[in-house]
């Protein structure tokens, strides 16, 4: 077996809804995130460059918008959704060094009233997973998950494309800009803002730079072409965009 270095991230917590019973789909939880990223360190150990590996602090702030954003009724699903996303390339509009496999363990520590403790393993590689990518005029979308109630994408908005005013009639989007340099309603926006876009809320992205910028995206339910209706006139004001440095991107 193939012997790779290994960056870890023990015990993230994230309060969200999983599960499949109708209190759980009411109120969040907590649950435990382990995970162990085997990669190649040492380009980034003998340049000292932070985009050559792995921001772990970029990957716990990834992993908890979407745990909280999508919602998953099984940690099955949540686990192999997870490992998907982070196993693909790195996004055009991302910098950091590509992980080649991945054990991952979510934990309901309170689910069974501390009569027993359930979690979920799983271990991945990369080589499992192909991606899938589609053509937009505005660059191109990485396919990461989809099931009828949720989908996970990567928008890769080319350098002077834009993401045209838009709604969706019955979907709701929550977004994670993963690079810096984008214009979100006109405004510049820093890599690890999330906005949370109900439907009939219409928003647009602008990349006035010379690179891919990238948005990582989860729609309820999945996308639709036929859900998805350009419009004229002023976006709508960012319904309650939230930002963390510790989960930006290293640029």
């Amino acid at each position: 077996m193939k012997r790779r270095d290994v960056i870890a991230l023990e015990g993230l917590v994230v309060d969200c809804v999983v599960g499949v019973y109708p209190h759980e789909r009411d109120t969040p939880q907590p649950l435990r995130v382990d995970l162990s990223m085997e990669l190649d360190t040492r380009s980034a150990a003998e340049h000292q460059r932070l985009r050559e590996s792995v921001d772990y602090a970029a990957i716990a702030g990834q992993v908890t918008f979407l745990l909280t954003a999508c919602r998953f009724r099984m940690i099955e699903t949540a686990a192999h959704a997870i490992a998907r996303y982070l196993l693909l390339p790195p996004a055009k509009g991302e910098r950091r060094a590509p992980i080649e496999a991945l054990r991952l363990r979510l934990t309901k520590s309170f689910a069974l009233a501390g009569r027993a403790i359930p979690h979920v393993e799983i271990y991945r590689e990369a080589d499992e997973y192909s991606p899938v990518v589609e053509a937009s005029k505005f660059g191109d979308v990485d396919v990461v998950f989809e099931r009828r109630s949720i989908g996970i994408y990567r928008l890769n908005v080319a350098p002077g494309g834009t993401i045209p005013l838009h709604v969706h009639r019955q979907m709701h989007e929550s977004e994670l800009v993963l690079s810096d340099g984008l214009l979100c309603q006109g405004k510049p926006v820093a890599a690890g803002t999330v906005f949370h876009w109900p439907h009939g809320a219409a928003h647009r992205y602008d990349n006035p730079t010379d690179r891919m910028q990238t948005v990582l995206c989860v729609d309820s339910p999945r996308f639709s072409p036929d859900d998805e209706v350009e419009v004229d006139g002023e976006p709508a004001e960012a319904p309650h965009p939230r930002h963390r440095a510790w989960i930006a991107s290293a640029s």
